[in-house]
């Protein structure tokens, strides 16, 4: 049996990730800050599909809660096979107009937390011959713009660096990089989406699976939606800001967690 530890678990994408890999016989280690609503998902998933969940509060803007994970994966009873770094936030306002120590939590979430926790799980992963880490990055990864497009490009360049570290030993390293996707978290941040059209709107189910399908496949990047892939595929060959408009729509509205 598989166990699966997925970061910002109880919402969005993380949430989605939880039910289908609950749905697929996965015992899971549910990680976020909301104590209640880690007890809800635990308990609706177990009764729903009859796997084992455990929950681990942390807070990952922490050095405490990274800790917490980092101690869970370096675990050998029921050691995780699977590690999903999901948990992230996007700041509203452009740059010098978000407070300093915003950004520095999204620098700890987004960069910190993610070469922390991929290093305490490699080890175990290597020794046991098998093993997946997704981190999961963003479309604004290929649209710089601000600290957010930043440190999602730096999950890219992370991942696909240790992706070909790995070959060989049976650990696969996996970005994926969503486009715009239904959540809450929008609403909850304040974040305006009247700009987004409805086409450009992805499914967190549609992310999950097209995900799963490329770690599959043995890729080291997941960029769901055909519409997404020709971003990233103009991004990569157009000038620096060609996609300006763009990259601005997605610093005011994303966010995951």
């Amino acid at each position: 049996m598989t166990t699966v530890l997925i970061t910002g678990a109880t919402a969005g994408i993380g949430a989605a990730f939880a039910t289908r890999l609950a749905k697929d016989g996965r015992d899971l280690v549910l990680v976020a800050r909301d104590v209640a609503r880690l007890s809800d998902a635990a308990a609706g998933l177990t009764k729903r599909y009859g796997v084992e969940v455990e929950v681990l509060p942390a807070d990952l803007a922490t050095d405490e809660g990274i800790s917490a994970v980092e101690d869970r994966l370096r675990a050998t009873v029921k050691p995780v096979d699977i590690l999903i770094n999901n948990a992230g936030f996007g700041n509203r306002g452009s740059y010098l107009t978000v407070p300093l120590d915003q950004e520095l939590d999204m620098l700890k979430v987004h960069v910190e937390a993610i070469l922390r926790t991929t290093s305490a799980a490699i080890p175990g992963m290597r020794e046991r011959g098998f093993g997946a880490i997704v981190n999961v990055a963003s479309v604004a990864a290929f649209l710089p713009r601000g600290t957010y497009g930043a440190t999602k490009a730096w999950v890219v360049s992370f991942t696909q660096g240790i992706a070909r570290d790995l070959g060989g030993t049976g650990v696969r390293m996996m970005a994926l990089a969503p486009g715009f996707t239904r959540t809450e978290f929008h609403q909850r941040a304040g974040m305006g989406t009247k700009n987004v059209p409805g086409w450009g709107w992805l499914s967190a189910e549609r992310v999950v699976d097209d995900a799963l399908a490329d770690l599959a496949r043995g890729r080291s990047l997941s960029v769901p939606g055909k519409r997404y892939k020709a971003v990233v595929a103009l991004a990569r060959v157009l000038p620096s800001g060609g996609l300006g408009g763009l990259s601005s729509k997605a610093a005011r509205t994303y966010r995951t967690d």
